[in-house]
């Protein structure tokens, strides 16, 4: 009888252990799921964001665009400047180098 209660002996603490490798993996699971998750909400308040910029930006050509034509003019003229970096002829232009 003693081999028999031997072999449950073991047979529980088999068991036992990998339960607890079970739960181990899980709890592992768990946190890796939470890092993913708050990675993820980062990103989506950063889109967000931009979603926001992006928008006053729209208005902001929507307004230039339904204006008169001088600032129509001048809207084209300041896009030229800023986004494509143009100058007039003759025109000096410096840039810092040191940063923003």
């Amino acid at each position: 009888m003693k081999v028999v209660e031997g072999q449950k002996h073991k047979k529980n603490i088999l068991l036992g252990v990998a339960v607890f490798v079970l739960l181990l993996y899980s709890l592992f699971l768990l946190v890796r799921q939470q890092s993913e998750i708050s990675r993820k909400e980062e990103q989506l308040a950063q889109v967000k964001q931009q979603i926001q910029i992006q928008e006053i930006q729209n208005e902001d050509i929507k307004s230039a665009v339904n204006s008169g034509e001088k600032e129509n003019g001048d809207y084209i003229e300041r896009a030229a400047r800023e986004g494509l970096g143009f100058s007039k002829p003759g025109e000096r232009v410096f840039v810092n180098i040191a940063g923003k």
